[in-house]
């Protein structure tokens, strides 16, 4: 039996309390990459057009084998598809991070598992993910939207929002929308597909509409036509979870939500889910744009491929710790921060996930000064677990530029050890002092004697 009632001959024009609509006088749109991932790879391999392709994981078979074909065929885009590796191959627990257009008509996408695509799409092209070659196309897709002179809020390596609110109409919007694409594509040869609505909810759900190189329009005019006949699952912010949920209840679609009354959904949701639940069906969504947000933190981590001893495989173990180390100062460096804060996460075979971490007065990006912090955060964990993840993350970052003076580091002056800001502990790290600078029982290899950096 149905649990959830249903308002009869629900209108846009409602003006009950639970779906009044304030005036938004805005007009965003949100700008979202096609295939990002899988697009830049055809670049480098465009015989691969047109054919299913995934990427994702980092499996070393795989790896080794595109090493190989390489050395063989001298260039990239000169070796033959039939010796390329195939998701059939993979052994591994890794996730799809894209998959081409062609890959998703056999039902794979973002976050499957690789062996689980494999029984859908045995013969696809799989390729292990290039993150620094994304990452700089991610740069330059956002620098062509800088150069434009327009405000926008990044939300990701493949996806930003624009305020076009400037526009004098929604048509000189889609001009200025159809000029973005174009220039995108001359600088970087790859195409996107933007989203014109009065909010940040709906944009993200019109840039979706027509993929690929779309550009679609979503109002709050138009929210009957195009919004409600879309499944629930389409709403953003609307996870696996909740949509489980609410198919349970009758609720398939984001009209019928539209039409539940906001009591019947807090008997199961909550009150304030409940309320967003009902909002976000009728298009009502009032975040502003965030234009120039600082990250907190920025981390590195990585899922085993296998689950690891921390004695027997130590040494595997503090390679892969080393470089998410250099990974991480990378980052930094790129973004010109500096950290005050390390924090070190392992995720055992039992899918349990613990944290440690050290702050430390000397603001550093440099990768030894990291690797020596987050080893120190190694010494008080057990160990007694095989390995699943690994991850190491900054936090308390400052810019470079705001550094002017350069303090000794730990090697000079050990009395620094240990020291804690009162921002770092206000934002909840741990406050243990750490372990004495005394080699690891199981990875002795990870303490380097760390060089004071440069400023």
């Amino acid at each position: 039996m149905r649990e959830i009632s249903l308002i009869e001959g629900p209108k846009p024009g409602d003006v009950e309390a639970t779906r009044t609509e304030k005036p938004a006088p805005r007009l965003i749109a949100h700008l979202d990459m096609d295939a990002f991932f899988a697009s830049v790879e055809l670049l480098r391999f465009p015989q691969l057009q047109g054919l299913a392709l995934v990427v994702g994981g980092r499996s070393k078979t795989i790896m080794q084998q595109m090493q190989q074909l390489q050395a063989q065929y001298g260039a990239l885009e000169s070796i033959a598809v039939a010796q390329m590796p195939r998701l059939r191959q993979y052994q591994g627990r890794g996730v799809i991070t894209t998959a081409s257009y062609a890959a998703r008509a056999f039902g794979i996408g973002s976050g499957m598992g690789l062996m689980k695509a494999a029984t859908r799409c045995p013969d696809a092209i799989l390729l292990a993910a290039d993150f620094e070659r994304y990452r700089e196309y991610s740069r330059r897709f956002k620098a062509v939207i800088r150069d434009q002179g327009l405000s926008l809020e990044d939300r990701g390596i493949d996806e930003v929002y624009i305020d076009l609110s400037h526009c004098a109409s929604l048509e000189q919007a889609q001009a200025l929308s159809r000029q973005l694409q174009s220039s995108i594509f001359e600088a970087t040869r790859l195409s996107c597909s933007i989203g014109l609505a009065p909010n940040k909810l709906l944009a993200k759900i019109a840039s979706d509409l027509r993929k690929p190189k779309g550009l679609s329009i979503l109002t709050h005019a138009s929210i009957e036509e195009q919004l409600w006949p879309l499944p629930v699952s389409r709403l953003h912010g609307v996870g696996p979870r909740t949509a489980t949920k609410l198919l349970a209840l009758g609720i398939n679609t984001i009209a019928e939500l539209a039409a539940s009354r906001l009591e019947d959904l807090q008997r199961h949701f909550g009150s304030s889910h409940s309320r967003w639940l009902i909002d976000a069906s009728w298009g009502i969504d009032e975040r502003p744009l965030v234009l120039s947000s600082e990250p907190l933190s920025i981390s590195r981590e990585t899922t085993l491929e296998r689950d690891m001893h921390p004695k027997q495989d130590r040494r595997e173990l503090g390679g892969i710790f080393t470089q998410l180390c250099h990974q991480l100062a990378t980052d930094l460096q790129h973004k010109e921060r500096l950290c005050r804060a390390i924090s070190v996460k392992i995720r055992n075979d039992q899918f349990k996930t613990s944290t440690r971490d050290v702050s430390f007065a000397q603001a550093t990006n440099d990768p030894a000064q990291l690797r020596y912090w987050a080893s120190q955060c190694l010494k008080r964990f057990p160990f007694d677990r095989r390995i699943r993840l690994l991850g190491v993350k900054a936090a308390g970052l400052t810019s470079k530029q705001l550094v002017t003076a350069s303090p000794v580091g730990p090697k000079s002056d050990p009395h620094c050890e240990g020291m804690y800001s009162e921002s770092l502990v206000t934002n909840g790290l741990e406050q243990s002092q750490p372990s004495a600078p005394v080699q690891h029982p199981l990875w002795p290899e990870l303490e380097p004697e760390p060089t004071t950096p440069e400023v």
